[in-house]
């Protein structure tokens, strides 16, 4: 991933400005690491910490500074995948790693950019729409790191292993375990432009709004799963809803309690999804996985705490 220099960068000292260069990339690895971009900016910041706690001589010691910034930030990860399923085993409810605006979008009638720094912006690409995440959530943690850095970000094995402390070999063979997994939760399919599904999730919406079972019934693929996340901040399915036609119909339930709430087409991690806004305010972002034309998969994030990146 080739990091463009800033504005301004030229007229810092060389060691300051590589330091700055480096951040964007650090943060887009972290947070395809953990799912979470609140998490990832704590381990960018940890990461800056322990580079500004050395001394000038270790500093000027490092023969690469992006080298030896990716390789902490890896490590920090690492040790958070490992403590992150003990976690989620106490999260209230299903977890759904934090969605992303895109951020040419407008929020609140102002540009995003404006409220973003461009340094902390995740570039998104197919690694980070919400299918991709999910799977990736099936990984053990060793297996995501050495996929994520090889297949993603396209280190070398031989540098992937002197950032996690294994062998060359060793971060081979869970790259290729990790491939297996994801071939096994979804074969290979041809890339659909992202117009043609807008296209279905503006049908899906229009027949949301009118609560119309049947055409809802048709859009859902018959195996369609939701997934929501309140956190237990607010109310959110605990347990998946499996079925077209339960969903179908659990969908409609909600529409019923949902008074004045406005549903917007926007684009969540790099693909076409829809928020939903009550007074103005985001209450809700919605990702979907479309195969064949059809939705598979819908994942509903309420948890006010993941919802940050859209109400800045």
């Amino acid at each position: 991933m080739t990091i463009q220099p800033g504005p301004g960068d030229d007229l810092l000292e060389p060691s300051l400005a590589a330091l700055i260069g480096e951040r964007r990339r650090l943060i887009n690895l972290a947070y395809r690491l953990l799912g979470s971009l609140s998490e990832a900016e704590d381990v960018v910041q940890e990461t800056y910490v322990r580079w500004y706690a050395m001394s000038r001589e270790r500093q000027e010691a490092v023969e690469s500074v992006g080298g030896w910034l990716t390789t902490v930030a890896t490590r920090i990860c690492l040790n958070l995948l490992g403590s992150a399923r003990a976690r989620r085993e106490q999260y209230v409810g299903q977890w759904i790693p934090e969605p992303l605006p895109e951020p040419t979008e407008r929020l609140d009638g102002a540009l995003a950019t404006a409220a973003v720094d461009p340094a902390d912006r995740v570039t998104l690409d197919e690694s980070v729409n919400m299918a991709f995440l999910v799977l990736l959530e099936s990984m053990t943690p060793a297996e995501r790191v050495a996929f994520v850095l090889h297949d993603v970000f396209r280190y070398s094995f031989t540098e992937v292993a002197e950032m996690v402390g294994r062998s060359p070999a060793a971060c081979r063979q869970l790259a290729s375990s990790a491939r297996r997994r994801l071939r096994g939760a979804r074969p290979p399919a041809r890339p659909v432009p992202a117009d043609q599904d807008a296209g279905v999730v503006r049908n899906f919406k229009q027949a949301w709004e009118a609560k119309d079972i049947g055409a809802l019934i048709a859009i859902l693929d018959p195996a369609a799963t939701a997934v929501g996340d309140g956190g237990g901040r607010v109310t959110a399915s605990r347990h998946p809803i499996e079925g077209g036609e339960r969903v179908a119909h659990f969908l409609v339930a909600i529409a019923d309690k949902a008074t004045d709430v406005v549903f917007v087409e926007r684009t969540v991690n790099g693909r076409p999804g829809l928020v939903a806004e009550h007074g103005g305010a985001t209450v809700a972002v919605y990702a979907f996985d479309i195969v064949g034309g059809r939705i598979k998969h819908i994942w509903g994030v309420l948890n006010p705490e993941k919802l940050r990146p859209w109400t800045t």
